[in-house]
């Protein structure tokens, strides 16, 4: 093969711990989706409004696989609004927020939609465009960069 991975990136597996910081999250199992463009966590009871002339939201996070006792109320700007096709084909309008990522002892800020994924297994999807460039992702590994979180 003459296409060789870079070797200096990051290898991910096909699902990693991540911490959202500025939506204080601190641990987070996402599924590294390179078939998904945008990034999606899941959030519901989403609240729209201004402060300062600035759009804002605030919403409720599930952090926790297959519980839905612990949540986290997060706020954050809008950026935009998009349609986004989901992996069953359905078209949905989302809020689009940009946050800070921390995956592996990196930092970086990553646009993410939101959605309710409540019905999915994963509570956040981490799609190509938030790690073009920076990482490989090996998808017959798993926590490549992040251990599970202690409690």
């Amino acid at each position: 093969m003459h296409n060789r991975a870079n070797t200096d990136k990051p290898c991910l597996g096909w699902r990693e711990w991540v911490s959202l910081p500025e939506l204080g999250i601190a641990h987070l199992k996402a599924k590294v989706d390179t078939g998904a463009k945008t990034s999606a966590l899941h959030a519901f009871h989403l609240e729209e409004y201004r402060e300062r002339g600035v759009a804002m939201v605030r919403f409720r996070v599930h952090p926790i696989q297959r519980r839905n006792d612990v949540v986290i109320t997060s706020e954050a700007q809008v950026i935009d609004r998009r349609s986004v096709s989901d992996s069953g084909g359905h078209k949905e309008t989302r809020l689009v927020i940009v946050t800070q990522l921390i995956l592996g002892g990196e930092q970086w800020p990553i646009e993410m939609t939101l959605t309710n994924r409540d019905n999915m297994q994963f509570r956040m999807l981490l799609g190509r465009t938030a790690i073009r460039g920076r990482c490989i992702v090996d998808p017959g590994r798993s926590y490549l960069q992040s251990m599970r979180p202690e409690g």
